[in-house]
């Protein structure tokens, strides 16, 4: 009994081992993504404009690169913790392997695609020439990005988060370096060439990344026996084709999932381009200052984007690490663990968001003039997008859990369903230039929504979820309120009597503050979750010296 309890903590370690070093690695990316994104979009030349020229490239080749990738790890590292899981390495290999060139070939023929398709895309889609630039310097990266990901989820299949961190963060790094020093060097020229240059370093970053997972498979592919290493695929094509329709059967639903949810975000950059130019031309006279109008507005909402990302990449780490141990545990029909888990993640995933979104709401001017100086605008826009960043944040935690039941389908049916709305809203909304780019996050609350009651009654029909309505839900959102409250007194006093930067910085530390205060007081976490978190045990003890906890 004692072996069998210190193997379930074991694992409940591990778990929490992954789930926090992608925590770190997705915080410490988008930190730099937004560190990056600050300096360009202050850049003189750059602006609003760049930095819609850059997003809305970046969105389309977003798309085809969840075609032919964004779905890979998760199905790969599926696939392969099924196998090990019962001890199968030999299996799990020829998965790696299959995939490997299975998903190579695919990013090669899209790579190709956007190359050659950048200047049709460009003028009959989104009625803005100018962003082809972009589009071509970027297709070289999907190469490498599908032939990442399959090596990404192997990794992810053999329980170490630790290759995909440092791969992540390692490319993110080299992105936002070169990024900053692309765009600076081409101060003076038009904010299209500005941005495909700062679209640039993405392709190489994704090089230096892929080079990097390269080196470490080769470093220890000594580790796999010499019969794993002698499969291949002519000499077992069988084998070979079952396998193929597997990852297929698999990797074509998920896929499809972030194909939709690629597309729920391309609906937004298409309608801008066409529809902001459709509102104004009777308020601007010129085709090229329509175009710059759109790009000036899809730069506004990348910007916010940009911003209400950063905790929503936590999040992310929670959905990724969630689909091994979810399918482990239903591999070894373990409900119960799985429905633990999914529960944990749930919880977890409000007390990181609320607090956050409430924290960009109640300062979304002061950060936003802290973050971008030269180009502040946007405060309700911000507002409007903490509002769906919850469900949002929520339908990642959920998904995970639906991927690992092997319900992939389920996520991308309700995120189809909210796109429809989407669509319609954003045409109707956007149309109007009265309401202009705010349509835009009017109706992606209205998509989240639909997306999330969707999906968790699907959950909840085939996991036991466990949230205790006042210690998971009312208490967080009571600490997020005081926390919400504190940080609006305390920039206002302060900014009466200092800058207002400072003020900011000042009102967020103390907001943060106050939340964790608030959370230990209402004893929202209970003695086993404090103790899962690192140094668990030590922070327990001096809670309880202090009588928080007894």
């Amino acid at each position: 009994m004692e072996q069998e309890n210190s193997i379930k903590r074991n694992k409940t370690n591990s778990f929490i081992k992954n789930v926090l070093m992608l925590v770190c690695s997705q915080i410490l990316v988008k930190v730099l993504g937004l560190i990056y994104k600050i300096v360009i979009t202050n850049v003189e030349g750059f602006g609003n404009v760049g930095n819609g020229y850059y997003s809305t490239g970046y969105q389309i080749y977003a798309l085809l690169l969840t075609l032919s990738s964004i779905g890979i790890p998760n199905v790969i590292s599926k696939l392969v913790s099924e196998r090990e899981a019962v001890g199968n390495h030999k299996a799990a290999y020829k998965i790696f392997k299959t995939s490997l060139y299975l998903f190579t070939i695919i990013g090669l023929i899209f790579s190709l695609l956007l190359f050659f398709g950048a200047e049709f895309i460009a003028t009959n889609l989104l009625n803005v020439p100018d962003v082809k630039y972009v589009l071509k310097v970027l297709a070289p990266a999907i190469l490498f990005v599908s032939a990442s990901s399959v090596l990404r989820g192997y990794f992810s299949g053999l329980g170490t988060m630790k290759q995909t961190s440092i791969s992540q963060t390692l490319e993110q790094f080299f992105n936002c370096v070169l990024s900053i020093t692309f765009v600076y060097a081409l101060i003076g020229k038009e904010p299209y060439i500005m941005a495909a240059g700062g679209n640039l370093s993405t392709t190489l970053a994704v090089l230096i990344s892929f080079s990097y997972l390269v080196i470490i498979y080769r470093k220890n592919k000594k580790s796999i026996s010499k019969q794993d290493e002698k499969f291949s695929i002519i000499q077992e094509r069988k084998d070979v084709i079952k396998m193929v329709k597997t990852i297929l059967a698999l990797s074509i639903p998920m896929t499809f999932g972030s194909v939709i949810s690629v597309i729920n975000s391309l609906i937004d950059t298409a309608t801008i381009s066409n529809f902001i130019q459709q509102a104004y031309q009777n308020i601007i006279p010129t085709k090229l200052a329509l175009e710059e109008k759109a790009m000036e507005l899809a730069g506004l909402l990348s910007k916010v984007e940009t911003i209400t990302n950063l905790p929503l990449a936590v999040n992310l780490a929670f959905c990724t690490a969630l689909v091994p141990e979810i399918s482990s545990a239903i591999a070894r029909k373990d409900k119960k663990s799985a429905g633990n888990k999914m529960s944990f993640s749930i919880f977890a995933s409000l007390i990181i968001i609320l607090p956050c979104a409430m924290g960009l709401s109640v300062l979304a001017n002061p950060i936003l003039k802290l973050l971008y100086p030269t180009a502040s605008d946007g405060a309700l826009l911000l507002q409007l997008a903490t509002v769906q960043m919850i469900l949002n944040a929520l339908n990642n935690t959920i998904n995970g859990g639906l991927y690992g039941l092997n319900k992939a389908y389920i996520p991308a049916i309700a995120l189809l369903f909210g796109c429809g709305v989407k669509f319609i809203l954003n045409t109707i909304l956007i149309s109007n230039p009265n309401i202009n780019v705010y349509g835009a996050e009017i109706s992606s609350f209205v998509c989240q929504l639909i997306a999330f009651l969707i999906s968790f009654l699907t959950l909840k029909k085939h996991l036991d979820i466990k949230l205790n309505f006042k210690n998971n839900i009312f208490k967080p959102i009571l600490a997020t309120c005081i926390m919400g409250a504190s940080a609006f007194l305390i920039y206002k006093l302060c900014s009466n009597i200092i800058s207002g930067s400072i003020s900011t910085i000042i009102a967020i530390l103390i907001a943060i503050i106050v939340y964790v205060m608030c959370i230990l007081i209402m004893k929202i976490l209970s003695e086993e979750e404090i103790k899962m978190i690192p140094f668990g045990n030590k922070l327990y003890e001096v809670l309880v010296r202090f009588k928080i906890y007894k």
